[in-house]
């Protein structure tokens, strides 16, 4: 109860200080009409049915319904924690208190201080120190859409002192209500802890939706980041890795696909703080139509990061004269004796490329889905998992037909 309390006082701070605050700024995107303001109370049906491809997942949620809970008797041995919101606030509210908006403060800005006075659900997973998780913990978040309420979902990853955890998440949409998503993250990888973080987002046409994810990465971890920004919606993404620790490693490898008239910015940033820290940035995006898609990438390497090293490469294809897009590498070196470099494109469908495989029988539009596989493919031969590798091809390909639909 007192942890209830507790939280009940943080999410009456972030209510108070919002006012105040400015929305995050998001390069050559203009979302101040946007609705991202929250506000809409959540009615979720218990009894919604739910797609199948989700049935099966360690837990599970749909608004702010808790609908399954597996997770494996090996890993409740080892004192492995995976819960929803309430579940955390009422059994780990110490783990809440001391971990709680370490990664993303509650007045960053004014999103996530709207996003911390409203959390209806979300999730909390601890790895006690020294327990390696062998197979992937594997969530999926629904938004109900069927009718009007926010989705506001937070989750909450402590990895403990040399542990490991492979997690795996879903986003997805059922219904087809206009609607606001707001998604916060946060992972905390302590010294020599080792995470894999898998995200697929497929959030629905009807969606706008503020997704922040961001590690601290203490002593000696690594974060690997594998991130599918598939949605359909008005999308902004903020994804940082900040590297606290000396010898911190970050890789963050983000593919995203836009199609109709819909707009993504994207916000990538590396902070290297910590001696010899490795943070990498891979960002490979395709755009069709009438769509926009904004890749920022940012590699900020702090004073007293000597050996630090901070490289990203940013690259987006376009389909159609329509479409726009953009990819904008910043470097920002505040010490000396470090290793930092960037590369980025923007450019169109390689037409020999597509005469090539259209002049040996292939369709055009699946030589064009042919092209683009091959143009994410650095991307997604660097997601550290079979699984998710698999699940991504499979998700890009639907996406893809979903676009060339719309032609």
């Amino acid at each position: 109860m007192e942890e209830a309390l507790w939280f009940k006082g943080v999410q009456a701070k972030a209510a108070a200080l919002a006012p105040s605050l400015k929305r995050p700024v998001f390069d050559k995107i203009d979302s101040r009409d946007w609705d991202l303001e929250l506000g809409a109370r959540d009615q979720t049906d218990p009894e919604l049915a739910i797609p199948p491809e989700f049935a099966h997942q360690q837990l599970l949620q749909v608004g702010s319904v808790t609908r399954s809970r597996n997770l494996r008797e090996d890993l409740r041995a080892q004192g492995v924690i995976v819960c929803d919101w309430a579940e955390a606030l009422e059994k780990h509210g110490d783990l809440l208190q001391k971990y709680f908006g370490q990664a993303v403060p509650i007045d960053e800005n004014r999103l996530t201080a709207e996003h911390a006075a409203n959390i209806n659900n979300g999730i909390l997973v601890y790895v006690p120190k020294n327990v390696a998780v062998k197979e992937p913990i594997t969530v999926a978040y629904l938004q109900d859409a069927s009718k009007k309420q926010d989705f506001v979902e937070h989750v909450l990853l402590i990895a403990d002192v040399n542990s490991s955890v492979s997690y795996m998440e879903s986003l997805a949409t059922i219904g087809a209500e206009a609607n606001t998503a707001s998604i916060v993250v946060e992972v905390i990888a302590r010294a020599g802890s080792q995470v894999k973080y898998a995200g697929i987002d497929r959030l629905g046409q009807k969606t706008t939706a503020y997704i922040k994810r961001v590690a601290k990465i203490d002593q000696d971890a690594k974060v690997d980041w594998a991130l599918g920004m598939l949605s359909d919606g008005k999308i902004l993404g903020d994804f940082d890795s900040n590297l606290i620790g000396t010898g911190s490693k970050a890789d963050m490898n983000i593919i995203a696909i836009t199609i109709g008239d819909q707009i993504q910015g994207l916000n990538t940033v590396v902070n290297n703080y910590g001696r010899k820290s490795v943070g990498h940035i891979l960002q490979h995006g395709v755009i069709l139509q009438r769509s926009s898609l904004i890749f920022d990438g940012i590699g900020h390497v702090m004073k007293g990061a000597k050996g630090a090293d901070a490289q990203q490469e940013n690259r987006v294809l376009m389909l159609s004269r329509a479409a726009r897009g953009d990819a904008n590498p910043i470097l920002l070196i505040d010490d000396n004796d470090v290793f930092a470099g960037h590369a980025a494109s923007v450019g169109r469908v390689d037409e020999q490329q597509l005469y090539y495989l259209m002049s040996r029988g292939i369709p055009k539009k699946t030589a064009e889905r042919l092209v683009i596989r091959g143009f994410l493919g650095p991307v997604l031969t660097r997601v550290p998992s079979a699984d998710v590798r698999q699940r991504l091809f499979a998700m890009v390909e639907r996406k893809l037909i979903d676009g060339q639909d719309m032609e």
